[in-house]
C-alpha cells in the first residue's frame, strides 16, 4: 500500500513538473512591437538616385534585430544595409530620428514602405 502511495505521489509530482515546463514559456513570449509590424520583403524599384538611375526590381528585406529596431537590406548594391530605430506616428511606422528615411504606411494594402538612403530614395510594397 505505501509503495502504490509512493508511486501515485511521484506521478502526481511528475505530472505537476511538466504542467509547469509547459506553463513556462507562455510567461515568457515578448509582446509584438513595431519592429515585428515592420518585418518582412518588400518590392518596388529606386525612384530617385542623387548618383545613377531609377531601377525598377528592388526587393528590400526588413528583418526585426531587436526590440523597434530593424535592418533594412536590399538586392541593389545603392541601397546599402542600415539599422533604424523605429516609432509610430499616426498611422505610420517611421525612424524614430536621423536624416534617412524609414516610413511604413499601414493605412495602405498592401502595406507600402518609403526608405531614402544614401541620397538613393525607393518605394514599394510589401509581398
Amino acid at each position: 500500500m505505501k509503495s502504490t502511495f509512493r508511486l501515485a505521489a511521484i506521478s502526481v509530482a511528475l505530472l505537476f513538473a511538466a504542467a509547469l515546463q509547459a506553463a513556462e514559456p507562455a510567461q515568457h513570449q515578448r509582446k509584438p512591437d513595431l519592429a515585428d509590424a515592420a518585418q518582412g520583403t518588400y518590392h518596388g524599384e529606386v525612384i530617385s538616385d542623387a548618383r545613377g538611375a531609377s531601377r525598377s526590381d528592388v526587393d528590400v528585406t526588413v528583418t526585426r534585430v531587436g526590440k523597434n529596431t530593424v535592418e533594412v537590406s536590399a538586392d541593389y548594391a545603392r541601397i546599402p544595409a542600415r539599422t533604424f530605430h523605429l516609432t509610430r506616428a499616426m498611422n505610420t511606422i517611421q525612424q524614430a530620428s536621423g536624416t534617412e528615411v524609414f516610413l511604413l504606411d499601414l493605412a495602405k494594402t498592401p502595406r507600402q514602405l518609403d526608405l531614402t538612403i544614401d541620397d538613393a530614395s525607393w518605394s514599394g510594397t510589401k509581398d
